[in-house]
């Protein structure tokens, strides 16, 4: 992410028609997908232990839809604050633009709404956690391996279906009654007539949130928990399986859509990068049980600690009022330097953020006590 933007921000001249410059912004197809993987794969985690609390459907959405609310209300404020630092020359359009941490909020809220669904749907059957314990006295026993496969099943169908659906809500099915501002969020029209393919909204983008749920449900049954490391070879061959898949889909003459646009919003293209996000996905649980990761301290993993910090503070110092460097206009070498800069400092308040909530219990606690005395 931080090599993307910089490079994209401050490579000016040759150096921006360049080869490199190419496989830099080629390597930034993948964070914005990898972070809405990500967010189903821990939303999976965190209803996986709601459920083993025992609470209900609706204690369960609740808390769940309303994360997804504040991280939506948090991209509107981000919104709001790129155009007070941009007043004067920012169009009030920008307002309405659909960002990363938008359909990160919204993908939230939609596998909420999901899990709840599959959740009530189950009650009267295996899924019992709904009924109180005087009218079931084994409540406990939840059948938690039925309620991971309809989840797993649901999110993969969900996600089949967003896929499917974004060639035709950019194209024949447009939406035109909405106003941009609603529509917009379903194939990223913004204010400009025509989808645009560097916005982030709910149609393809979300289909990466549900196939983290199934892949986070699917990590979180006891079969697989059981299975170690052989999952992650499965999990391997899988994400080989479908970059070939794609590749061969893509090579067929016959096509399912009068508008097929391969790069943006092409099921088989959705593909590829979600057999991507599995190969990273390998890499990464390699790298934390075998690498480094297990063996010093980690500047990713420090980073991914506080990824919502760093985001949001790193944009202004690349892209806003507030950069380090001037907007294209650097060689290879001086955006590098800048990468770094941005790199360090960004770790740098990433570390004072953890260790500031770490100590923050203990003043308070100090506080507490002197008050007492």
């Amino acid at each position: 992410m931080f090599q993307t933007h910089c490079y994209d921000a401050w490579l000016g001249g040759p150096a921006r028609n360049s080869t490199f410059f190419m496989y830099s912004q080629l390597g930034g197809t993948f964070p914005a997908p990898l972070f809405l993987f990500l967010a189903g794969v821990s939303f999976a985690l965190v209803t996986d232990k709601l459920l083993q609390k025992q609470l209900s459907a609706n204690q369960i959405a609740k808390t769940t839809i309303r994360r997804g609310a504040e991280i939506f209300a948090l991209g509107l404020l981000f919104r709001v604050q790129e155009f007070a630092i941009s007043l004067g020359w920012a169009p009030w359009s920008d307002l309405g633009r659909v960002d990363i941490l938008n359909t990160i909020g919204v993908s939230m809220m939609l596998m909420g709404v999901m899990c709840w669904a599959v959740l009530k749907a189950r009650v009267g059957r295996t899924f019992l956690s709904d009924l109180p314990e005087q009218a079931h006295p084994t409540r406990t026993r939840v059948s938690a391996p039925h309620v991971h496969q309809n989840m797993v099943i649901t999110a993969i169908l969900v996600t089949a279906a967003i896929a499917f659906l974004t060639p035709l809500l950019w194209t024949t099915w447009r939406l035109h009654f909405l106003p941009w501002q609603l529509e917009t969020y379903i194939n990223g029209v913004h204010n400009l007539g025509t989808p645009q393919a560097w916005l982030f909204p709910i149609f393809p983008w979300t289909a990466f949130a549900f196939a983290g749920l199934a892949f986070g449900f699917i990590l979180s049954s006891n079969p697989v928990k059981n299975a170690g490391t052989r999952t992650f070879a499965f999990i391997l061959a899988v994400g080989i399986a479908l970059i070939y898949l794609s590749k061969f889909l893509a090579a067929r003459k016959l096509q399912l859509y009068s508008v097929y646009d391969y790069w943006h919003t092409s099921p088989n293209f959705f593909l590829v990068r979600l057999g991507m996000l599995l190969l990273l996905i390998v890499f990464a649980y390699a790298w934390c049980r075998w690498g480094l990761g297990q063996r010093a301290f980690s500047p990713l993993i420090q980073l991914g600690n506080t990824s919502l910090l760093v985001y949001w503070v790193h944009i202004e110092f690349v892209y806003g009022r507030f950069t380090i460097l001037s907007r294209r206009s650097h060689t290879i070498a001086g955006a590098t330097g800048g990468l770094l800069i941005i790199f360090l400092s960004m770790l740098a308040l990433s570390l004072l953020r953890t260790n500031w909530k770490r100590r923050w219990p203990d003043l308070l606690s100090h506080r507490a006590g002197v008050g007492a005395r």
